[in-house]
């Protein structure tokens, strides 16, 4: 996925911080908008997911670049 509205790089963080973070991040952007999320935590692959969906937000992608795991997340409405 090409097109999004911010990123974060939680490169280095260990959870539960990238969730915490993307969580923090999140709340200052509007419904719809799209979050790139970068983490190195092999955890984050199965947390990510699991807390989007729990919170009402849409994972629209993930993908490995090199060693980091990459998160798309659409702001739930």
């Amino acid at each position: 996925m090409k097109e999004y509205n911010d990123e974060l790089d939680c490169s280095g963080m260990n959870c539960p911080l990238p969730i915490l973070k993307t969580k923090m991040k999140i709340d200052t952007m509007k419904d719809g908008e799209v979050l790139r999320v970068i983490s190195t935590d092999p955890g984050a692959c199965n947390d990510m997911p699991a807390w989007a969906s729990r919170v009402g937000h849409v994972l629209v992608e993930s993908c490995e670049e090199g060693d980091k795991f990459v998160f798309y997340i659409r702001k739930g409405e």
